[in-house]
C-alpha cells in the first residue's frame, strides 16, 4: 500500500513538472541531432569547391527554422532561446582557448607586430569609420531613436570579423605568413572589438568631449594589457602547479582536469573583473601550450589536444546552427514589417561601411609593415593583401552576440530602432557568411594557386595519421608544432 502511495506521489510530481520541461528536453534532443547532421553533411561536402562547414550549419539552421515555423504556425523558428550568457560563458571560451592552444607560435610571434597592428590599430580604424558613417547616414534615415552609445556600439559590433571560411581554404605550410596574419588578426580583432564594446558601455557618452575620448582610450589600453597579463599569469600558474605536484604519477585525469579548469577559471576571472575574457583565455592557451603541455604525461598531451579541439569544433557548429534558426525569428521581423525597405537599406549601408572600413586599414597598414621589413619573404604581397581584406569581410557569432547585448533584453526586442539593428545584423551575418563564404575558396585559389607538386604531396599524404584533422581547425597539427618548435620541458 505504501509502495502504491509512493508511486502516486511520484506520478503527481512528474505531472507537476509541466509541459515546459518536456519541451526543453525535446528541444535539446533535436538540437543535438541537428549538430550530428551538420557534422555528417560537412564531412560529405569536405571536398566541395564552394561549401564549407559554416555555410552547411547555417543552411541546416535556416531549413530547420522554416520547418519549426510551419509546425508552430508562425509563432517561433528556433528550439532554444538565445542567451548572451550561453554564448560568452559556455560557447566562446573553448573556441578562443583552442585558438591560442593550437596556434603556430613561431609564426605568430614572428609576425606579432603586424598582427597587433592589424588587430588593434586596424580594428580602431574600422570602428571609427563604421561609427562615423552610421552617425552621419542613420541620423538622416527613419531608423528609430539611436543614441551616441548605440552608434559607437554599432562600430564595435561590425568591426568584429569571422575569418573561419578563409582559414579553411588557406594552407599554413604553403603560405605560413598569410595564414599567421589572418589567424592572429582574427583573434586579436575579436578581442579588440569586445574591449571597445565594453569600453563604450563604461563611459558616459551623453556629452562627448576631449576628456571623454581620452577616458575611452584609457579604458581600452587598461583592458587590453590587464587582460593579457591575467591570461599569462593563469597559464604560468597552471604550468607551475602541474610541474611541482606531478599529477601524472597517479592519474592523468587530474592533469587534464586541472588544465581545463584553470583555463576556464582565467576566463571567468576576467569576466568577473570586467576585463576582456577573450584576450585572457587566448594568451592563457598560448602559455599553456608552451609550458603546461610539456609538463604532463604523453597520454595527457594527446587527450588534451583532441579534447580542446573537439570542444571548439562543437561550439562553432552550435553557434552557426543557432544563427541560421534565429534568422527567421518572426518576432524581430514583425517590428519592421511596415518598412522592410529601411531594413534592407540599413543592411546595405552597413555592408558598404564594412567594405570601406576594412580597405581603409589593410592596404595602408600592409604598406607600413612592408616598409619595416628587409626580407622579401616577410613582406605582404598585393595578392596576399587582397586575401587579408577579403578574410575580414565576413561577420559571425561575436557580432550577433554583441548586437543582442546592445539592442535586446533577454533576447526580446521591443523598440523599432533596436529591431531594425538586430535584423540588419542578422542580414549582414547571413549575407557575408553565405555569399562571401561561397566565393572565398575560388577567390583564394585564383589569387594563390597551389603548386602542382604541393597538390600531389597533399593528395598522397591524405591518408597518413597526421593528416586527420578537425575541419574547423583548418589542418593545424598542434602536436607536431609543439614538438618541432620547442624542446620538451618535463619535470
Amino acid at each position: 500500500m505504501l509502495g502504491v502511495f509512493d508511486l502516486a506521489v511520484l506520478s503527481t510530481k512528474m505531472d507537476s513538472l509541466g509541459t515546459s520541461d518536456y519541451k526543453s528536453v525535446v528541444s535539446v534532443n533535436l538540437f543535438v541531432a541537428l549538430l550530428c547532421a551538420c557534422i555528417i553533411v560537412g564531412h560529405l561536402l569536405e571536398e566541395n569547391r564552394w561549401i564549407n562547414e559554416s555555410i552547411t550549419a547555417l543552411a541546416i539552421g535556416i531549413c530547420t527554422g522554416v520547418v519549426i515555423l510551419l509546425f508552430s504556425k508562425g509563432k517561433s523558428s528556433h528550439l532554444l532561446v538565445f542567451s548572451e550568457d550561453l554564448f560568452f560563458i559556455y560557447l566562446l571560451p573553448p573556441i578562443i582557448f583552442n585558438a591560442g592552444f593550437q596556434v603556430k607560435k613561431k609564426q605568430f610571434f614572428r609576425n606579432f607586430m603586424t598582427i597587433t597592428l592589424f588587430g588593434t590599430v586596424g580594428t580602431l580604424i574600422s570602428f571609427s569609420i563604421i561609427s562615423l558613417g552610421a552617425i552621419y547616414i542613420f541620423n538622416k534615415m527613419d531608423v528609430g531613436s539611436l543614441k551616441m552609445g548605440d552608434f559607437l556600439a554599432i562600430g564595435a559590433i561590425f568591426s568584429a570579423t569571422d575569418s573561419v571560411c578563409t582559414l579553411q581554404v588557406l594552407n599554413q605550410d604553403q603560405t605560413p605568413l598569410l595564414y599567421s596574419l589572418v589567424f592572429g588578426e582574427g583573434v586579436v580583432n575579436d578581442a579588440t572589438s569586445v574591449v571597445l564594446f565594453n569600453a563604450v558601455q563604461n563611459v558616459d557618452l551623453s556629452h562627448v568631449n576631449a576628456a571623454i575620448i581620452f577616458k575611452l582610450i584609457g579604458n581600452f589600453i587598461y583592458l587590453f594589457f590587464t587582460s593579457t597579463l591575467l591570461g599569462v599569469v593563469a597559464g604560468l600558474l597552471s604550468a607551475f602547479t602541474i610541474k611541482k605536484l606531478y599529477f601524472g604519477r597517479h592519474s592523468t585525469d587530474r592533469e587534464i582536469a586541472i588544465m581545463i579548469l584553470m583555463a576556464y577559471l582565467s576566463y571567468m576571472l576576467a569576466e568577473l573583473s570586467e576585463l576582456s575574457a577573450i584576450l585572457t583565455v587566448f594568451f592563457c592557451g598560448i602559455v599553456m601550450s608552451h609550458y603546461t603541455w610539456h609538463n604532463v604525461t604523453e597520454s595527457s598531451r594527446v587527450t588534451t589536444k583532441h579534447a580542446f579541439a573537439t570542444l571548439s569544433f562543437i561550439a562553432e557548429i552550435f553557434i552557426f546552427l543557432y544563427v541560421g534558426m534565429d534568422a527567421l525569428d518572426i518576432e524581430k521581423w514583425r517590428y519592421i514589417s511596415d518598412s522592410p525597405g529601411t531594413s534592407v537599406a540599413v543592411s546595405s549601408i552597413l555592408l558598404c561601411l564594412i567594405l570601406v572600413g576594412r580597405a581603409a586599414f589593410v592596404f595602408p597598414l600592409s604598406f607600413i609593415s612592408n616598409m619595416a621589413k628587409n626580407s622579401p619573404s616577410d613582406k605582404i604581397e598585393l595578392k596576399q593583401q587582397v586575401t587579408i581584406w577579403w578574410a575580414g569581410l565576413m561577420r559571425g557569432a561575436v557580432s550577433m552576440a554583441l548586437a543582442y547585448n546592445q539592442f535586446s533584453t533577454a533576447g526580446v526586442t521591443q523598440l523599432r530602432g533596436d529591431a531594425i539593428m538586430i535584423t540588419s545584423t542578422i542580414s549582414v551575418v547571413l549575407f557575408s557568411t553565405v555569399v562571401f563564404g561561397l566565393l572565398t575558396k575560388p577567390l583564394v585559389l585564383h589569387l594563390l594557386p597551389t603548386p602542382k607538386h604541393l597538390s600531389r604531396m597533399i593528395s598522397s599524404d591524405s591518408m597518413t595519421p597526421k593528416s586527420f584533422t578537425v575541419p574547423l581547425l583548418n589542418g593545424q597539427d598542434p602536436e607536431a608544432d609543439l614538438d618541432q618548435e620547442y624542446p620538451v620541458q618535463q619535470a
